[in-house]
């Protein structure tokens, strides 16, 4: 392995040349306490900027066995030194040059505790960290001796200072490795209590801002506090005993007023299906992993999807037993998600009524009779929400605050008021009974749904041109996939555009090992994941690139049918 001094006459000799010239420094060198690998070099300033890792062995990085005793403890340091390694790049990077000349970068995780590839915490405590450089030039003139600067002097401070146990205070370090353990072990035990979500306690719900997920500050912010006749209790490794409010399998109902915090507490079991770091307000706010949101969705594709639980045959015979459109209306495309979702595997649906297509909810007494049953081919979620529980053990927990029929099949009534959980299951019992609706149920028939279907080989195609793969991403919502651009807009349960990211990389990888026109998309989803938690993040792609963060399978369904390409 070539050292550091190495590196730094390479620099020199090719100071004031042409930029491609940059491509001398490719290879490993050692430095006096990590080796830095450059794995690509960029050909141009204004191009993607060059991939770089900074390896640390353990003894070097210095951190106590007991903060990566475990993968859950390993996730939770690898993503505080992942936010610690950005906080010193932002104070430390300055441009040097044209286009992204002296940027350094790496992709940190955001509240969400997410494994990625950005750093990671190796079993034997090595640190390794994959971040992008700009390299300095002039023009298309290579600045060797700031280049210098940037990678022999600036790099090694922002290492020094991030990612080295001397550099950080072992509380804070044990805080963030303990809490990540803690919601692991609760999420564990959500099931065997019959719950699918858990909320602490002192929780702080609300965020800062729309576009801002940090915690809401100030006086006015109300702490969560489970009513009495909800509240569990948990024993955490770490923490060790929590109390919170249990939200229990079946038919949960949100209701209240508006801006009492109905879609703040959905939101936060919706987010619950990830952990959160220290400081975030919702460490503790735990979901079942299998929790999907679910909303309407107008225009999106759909591909074969069995909704015909929902939605009988449609004007001309249109049958809906494999029912696919370019267009999909807001009803249509619901009973698609929904189906999807069970499709791969979604233990529990959230549902926001404010996001929902009003028609599929419900059908009210007055509307019954004025469109008879026989000219309606909906069949609406209320005369199918019980049977989804009772038959697939599907829960869900909607969001109402118009919709008084669902009384009528809640199991569980959370009120919001003024930010605060109420138990109001009895009360609403009560007024079901002497409010009556004379609303007809109109779907008693046993609730089948076929969730079998077989991807078409070449229907996902991420070829541009003379290229097989060309895949991009947009933000935290868009794959330019070859020819095609993916929304992802209304899968809300993407918090990183890191996901996004390897979510294409996903569906490539899929194409190129899985599908074959026979296996079902539940067992390519099933082998695609079973490389990820076997190999990590690394299998979907061959080059060693710090910009993928973890997905769950339901992420990765929803991509594949949003293809309009895809078929099957």
């Amino acid at each position: 392995m070539a050292t550091s001094e190495a590196l730094r006459q390479i620099l020199y000799r090719i100071d004031g040349r042409g930029y491609k010239a940059y491509k001398d420094i490719a290879g490993t060198y050692q430095f006096a306490d990590f080796s830095l690998a450059v794995d690509y070099v960029q050909g141009d300033p204004f191009a993607a900027p060059s991939r770089l890792r900074a390896l640390i062995p353990s003894a070097v990085a210095g951190f106590p066995d007991r903060l990566y005793a475990n993968g859950s403890r390993a996730i939770g340091l690898s993503c505080f030194l992942a936010r610690a390694f950005a906080a010193e790049t932002f104070k430390r990077s300055t441009r040097r040059g044209s286009g992204k000349s002296g940027e350094i970068r790496i992709e940190a995780p955001g509240q969400q505790v997410l494994a990625n590839t950005a750093v990671q915490v190796h079993e034997d405590g090595t640190v390794e960290a994959r971040f992008t450089v700009g390299l300095p030039a002039q023009g298309r003139r290579v600045l060797g001796r700031q280049a210098c600067q940037l990678l022999l002097e600036e790099l090694p401070r922002i290492i020094e200072s991030s990612l080295m146990a001397r550099s950080h205070a072992e509380e804070g370090l044990w805080q963030h490795a303990a809490a990540n353990e803690d919601a692991d072990a609760l999420r564990s035990m959500l099931a065997e209590r019959g719950l699918i979500a858990f909320v602490a306690d002192g929780s702080i719900l609300p965020r800062s801002s729309g576009v801002d997920d940090r915690p809401m500050g100030g006086d006015e912010v109300i702490p969560f506090g489970s009513p009495e006749s909800l509240r569990v209790g948990f024993s955490l490794p770490n923490a060790g005993t929590v109390a919170g409010m249990g939200v229990g399998e079946g038919v949960t109902l949100i209701v209240g007023g508006g801006y009492h915090g109905k879609s703040t507490l959905l939101r936060a079991i919706e987010r619950g299906v990830y952990n959160h770091r220290p400081g975030d307000g919702r460490e503790l706010v735990i979901s079942a992993p299998d929790l999907v949101k679910i909303r309407a969705e107008d225009g999106r594709a759909v591909s074969g999807v069995d909704i015909s639980a929902f939605i009988g045959d449609l004007p001309l015979g249109k049958t809906t037993r494999r029912f696919s459109s370019e267009n999909a209306s807001g009803s249509t495309s619901q009973a698609a998600a929904i189906v999807e979702a069970m499709e791969s595997g979604a233990s529990g649906l959230l549902i926001d009524e404010d996001t929902a297509a009003t028609n599929f909810l419900i059908r009210d007494a007055r509307m019954q009779a004025l469109v008879p049953k026989e000219s309606e081919p909906i069949t609406p979620y209320i005369d199918r929400v019980k049977a989804m529980y009772n038959e697939f053990g599907v829960s869900t927990v909607l969001v109402v605050g118009g919709s008084g029929d669902y009384l009528d099949v809640a199991d569980a009534v959370v009120a919001m008021e003024t930010f605060r959980p109420l138990d109001v299951t009895a009360r609403a019992a009560g007024v079901a009974a002497d409010y009556p609706t004379g609303r007809i149920i109109e779907e008693n028939s046993r609730f089948e749904v076929n969730v079998e279907r077989r991807p078409r080989s070449g229907s996902v195609d991420p070829g541009k041109g003379r290229r097989e793969s060309s895949i991009r991403t947009r933000g935290i919502q868009t794959i330019q996939f070859g020819r095609e651009t993916l929304d992802l807009a209304a899968v809300e349960q993407i918090v990183h555009w890191a996901q996004t990211r390897a979510i294409g990389a996903a569906l490539d990888y899929a194409r190129r090992r899985y599908i074959n026109g026979r296996r079902s998309l539940s067992e390519i989803l099933d082998l695609v994941m079973a490389d990820v938690e076997a190999e990590g993040l690394d299998v979907l792609e061959r080059r060693r690139i710090g910009e993928f963060a973890l997905f769950r399978r339901h992420e990765l369904a929803a991509a594949f049918n949003r293809l309009r390409s895809f078929r099957t």
